[in-house]
């Protein structure tokens, strides 16, 4: 079992203050409307209703001639679900949103715990009020998960699979013109469980499952998958995936690893005919100090071999 540590979901965080400097000279940049901002082809697929997409919180792909060359269209976002409460945070998505709205990307959300209170399980009245909130302030996304891996320690959600489910029914009730994923869950262990009892609180039966199956891809199996498939049914979305360059001790330095766990999560989806999408996260990864690394591009701006497998890959 790949258990990403539970701080990963701060480096969004650690890395903030950085980052949204580089977003706001991105976005003073490509903000004046005279570059095309017409949406991209549709990307090649080796299999027919196959899209690929990149999850990313940084907007250096957006501009990427590199990322532009696959002909990608869609990016993933995780953002907390009190953003637009948060001065820091509302920037973020501003400037990300702008970035991905300029380069013809679409956009697609998913929530998490909140930055400012990490451990805070929000009512279902006080989910429902940042929703439309987040709603108000960004019309134009049309694409959520409620809630990210709702069953990982590191979200409030861990132990509360009925809230998870109810997170599910307020944004499908207050956005029904939307494509709204269920789940969105981390294949480790006990994630059959944990659906089995999210779903009693659904309302109705959704069409969209998310999974994060790094497990599955950097182990080069199917049982996190298998055991989705044979647990919910509908069309599912690997919402989050990609091969780990380096995480712990579990998985050293080895970009050439990471690029086979690539080529691996392609193929799992194109040889599953209910996989519908699959988000490769991330783009540029992380400085050798940092526990988690996954990008597809070094952090000094060099292609990995990672890449090279995507690139080839959306060739055909």
């Amino acid at each position: 079992m790949i258990t990403r540590p539970p701080t990963r979901s701060h480096c969004h965080v650690l890395a903030a203050a950085a980052l949204l400097a580089t977003l706001v000279l991105a976005a003073c940049g490509g903000g004046d409307d005279s570059g095309d901002s017409s949406a991209p082809t549709t990307a090649p697929t080796s299999r027919a209703g196959l899209a690929v997409g990149i999850g990313d919180q940084g907007t250096a792909l957006f501009t990427d001639p590199r990322f532009k060359s696959l002909r990608i269209d869609k990016a993933r976002l995780v953002t907390a679900y009190d953003a637009t409460r948060v001065r820091f945070e509302r920037d973020l998505v501003d400037v990300w949103l702008s970035a991905a709205r300029t380069a013809g990307v679409e956009p697609f959300v998913t929530f998490g715990h909140s930055r400012v209170n990490p451990k805070k399980l929000p009512s279902v009245a006080e989910f429902r009020a940042a929703f439309r909130a987040f709603r108000a302030r960004y019309p134009d996304v049309r694409v959520y998960a409620p809630w990210n891996e709702i069953n990982h320690a590191s979200q409030p959600t861990s132990d509360a699979p009925k809230r998870a489910a109810e997170y599910y029914n307020v944004v499908k009730a207050g956005c029904t013109e939307c494509t709204v994923l269920a789940g969105d869950v981390l294949d480790q262990a006990g994630m059959g469980r944990y659906l089995k009892e999210y779903r009693r609180h659904l309302d109705g039966e959704p069409r969209i499952w998310g999974l994060h199956n790094y497990s599955d891809t950097n182990r080069f199996r199917d049982s996190g998958l298998r055991e989705l498939l044979d647990t919910v049914p509908g069309d599912v979305w690997l919402t989050e995936t990609g091969g780990i360059v380096r995480f712990g001790r579990s998985f050293p330095q080895d970009e050439r690893r990471a690029a086979r766990a690539v080529g691996y999560a392609l193929r799992l989806a194109r040889d599953n005919d209910r996989v519908k999408r699959l988000y490769l996260y991330n783009w540029t990864g992380s400085k050798r100090s940092d526990r988690f690394d996954s990008g597809l591009i070094a952090p000094d701006g060099t292609t990995r071999p990672g890449y090279d497998r995507l690139r080839e890959a959306m060739r055909g």
